[in-house]
């Protein structure tokens, strides 16, 4: 059973950055289409950024020029880079693969 295993999140002032990780369990798992999603405290989940098996990007427009996604060569890690954090970025994020869902990381922005 392949398991997406996320990290990078934490504690960031407003204005800072954060890159968040999802990797598969199993090595030789290639990512397919990675979808990143979010939900902040008292909102429903919310779309953030996908990468596509052929490498195209969409982003929310909450998010659109402060956040990249990309992979790494092997394309067995997407990673999803955040700038100018703000306190309404505060959130859990959760990756997608497939059928393959992420356990969730916590970004928490606050001065």
């Amino acid at each position: 059973q392949v398991q997406l295993v996320e990290s990078g999140g934490g504690l960031v002032q407003p204005g800072g950055s954060l890159r968040l990780s999802c990797a598969a369990s199993e090595s030789h798992f290639t990512m397919d289409s990675t979808t990143w999603y979010r939900q902040a405290p008292g909102k429903q989940r919310e779309f953030v950024a996908v990468i596509t098996k052929s490498g195209q990007t969409m982003f929310a427009d909450s998010t659109k020029g402060r956040i990249t996604i990309s992979r790494n060569n092997a394309e067995i890690v997407v990673y999803l880079q955040m700038n100018s954090l703000e306190i309404e970025d505060t959130s859990v994020d959760c990756s997608n693969v497939l059928q393959y869902w992420g356990h969730g990381i916590q970004v928490t922005v606050t001065s």
